[in-house]
């Protein structure tokens, strides 16, 4: 095999190895960057339309019901005349349409 020959089997190797690793990338943001960007915005969506009297539950596990809603925080009622003022991406659900037991 000739010098010639070696290098240009050595260049074909090295688009070969850049074709599998765009596919890896491809493949990396198909199944997980772009489901997570899609259930972020979901998130953000959903901390936009809080309501007033909506359920929730915040990242800290406190239950509550929005009592106020202002620009940077939510106002939370967590009992009879108890109120926590938390950041709005401290909420992370709505339980509203669930059922208490």
């Amino acid at each position: 095999m000739t010098i010639l020959q070696q290098q240009q089997a050595a260049a074909g190797g090295n688009w070969s190895f850049l074709a599998m690793m765009l596919l890896v990338f491809v493949v990396m943001w198909f199944f997980m960057i772009r489901p997570q960007q899609k259930k972020q915005k979901e998130l953000e969506q959903f901390r936009n339309s809080l309501q007033k009297g909506d359920k929730i539950v915040t990242i800290g596990g406190i239950y509550g019901v929005v009592a106020e809603v202002k620009e940077k925080y939510i106002i939370v009622e967590v009992d009879n005349n108890v109120k926590l003022r938390v950041d709005r991406s401290a909420i992370v659900k709505d339980i509203t349409d669930v059922p208490a037991k």
